[in-house]
């Protein structure tokens, strides 16, 4: 059987929101529209507005409300920052950024920061060799100062989750934190499967915010197993690619075979 993709990031947000247990970890999330923009910038001062189907953060943008500035509405795209006195100025120039193409409007998220960078976590989750979902590895993505996006394409640094963690908790913390991550990866995976029954993988981008609450801010149905090699921990990266072998995505290595009647070399 194939492996089932799904591309649509508001159909994933919508079989997740139908779990109760999960909804607190959902920011709310809209189909991109006029009077939506409006209001959610009213409620919450930052919007992410992001392409329904899309990868590497491309195409995102970060959209602001401040009242202390003489030009208020500003939005973001990139490293490129363009302000407006009004919404009715600003949103003209967003939806020629955003063209045809279908969006989301996203609630922001005031990341966690390590040494002035924000950073968020991408964790793991597969079908193991029985079966069962599994959480494989989790990293930490610290973004760079200019850009908005934490996705590794866009120049994010790869870092273990107790480097990043260590300023905002203890170590017995952080053992209990990535536990509770772990175990929020398989509910999020198990509920997706609900819904796509052929799916056997998930990456899952969680932020962190200032007060410590997880939010599942994107599920990815083709996550790059790849960026785990970053980590210090060759096992993780061996098991993800084992178990990854297992449900199909990857063929096994061949291993080298010696050939028993070729006289042996002997080196003194």
């Amino acid at each position: 059987m194939a492996i089932q993709r799904v591309h649509s990031k508001w159909s994933k947000t919508a079989a997740l929101l139908a779990s109760e247990q999960l909804r607190q970890y959902i920011p709310e999330t809209s189909p991109f529209k006029r009077e939506t923009v409006r209001m959610m910038l009213e409620q919450y001062g930052m919007i992410y507005v992001k392409p329904d189907r899309g990868t590497f953060g491309n195409g995102v943008i970060r959209v602001e409300k401040s009242a202390s500035s003489p030009l208020p509405y500003r939005f973001q795209l990139d490293k490129k920052v363009r302000q407006f006195a009004t919404f009715e100025a600003m949103y003209p120039r967003l939806l020629s950024v955003q063209r045809t193409r279908p969006y989301l409007a996203q609630k922001g998220i005031r990341l966690l920061q390590y040494h002035n960078r924000r950073f968020d976590f991408r964790v793991m989750v597969q079908h193991n060799l029985r079966g069962e979902w599994e959480t494989t590895g989790v990293i930490g993505r610290l973004g760079l100062p200019s850009k908005i996006v934490t996705n590794y394409h866009s120049g994010a640094t790869p870092l273990p989750f107790s480097t990043l963690m260590s300023p905002h908790m203890s170590e017995h913390r952080q053992n209990e934190y990535l536990t509770y991550l772990s175990n929020l990866g398989v509910e999020t995976a198990k509920q997706l499967q609900l819904i796509y029954p052929g799916i056997k993988e998930i990456g899952i981008d969680f932020a962190i915010d200032t007060e410590l609450h997880p939010w599942i801010l994107e599920v990815n149905t083709l996550p790059d197993p790849f960026l785990f090699r970053k980590l210090g921990d060759r096992k993780v990266f061996n098991r993800i690619y084992q178990y990854a072998v297992g449900y199909g995505r990857f063929k096994a290595k061949r291993t080298r075979r010696v050939n028993k009647n070729k006289p042996q070399t002997k080196t003194i």
